[in-house]
């Protein structure tokens, strides 16, 4: 499965006047909010996988790579 391997990114965060915002500096257009800095990142964690995993069927295969 997807979640097996660990990637590091950087979230950028902020408070606004309800919700604490945040986007990835490698994928600025991931953006997300939450109630705490703890939903913050889970949110953020499931919007990423949300997109890598667009358009793959539910039936797929992993495999590392060397690039």
């Amino acid at each position: 499965m997807l979640g097996e391997a660990t990637t590091k990114m950087t979230m950028v965060y902020w408070r606004s006047d309800r919700f604490w915002l945040g986007k990835l500096l490698e994928h600025p257009e991931i953006m997300t909010q939450g109630d705490t800095v703890e939903e913050l990142e889970e949110n953020i964690k499931d919007a990423y996988l949300l997109m890598a995993m667009d358009e793959v069927p539910e039936e797929y295969q992993v495999k590392e790579v060397v690039i």
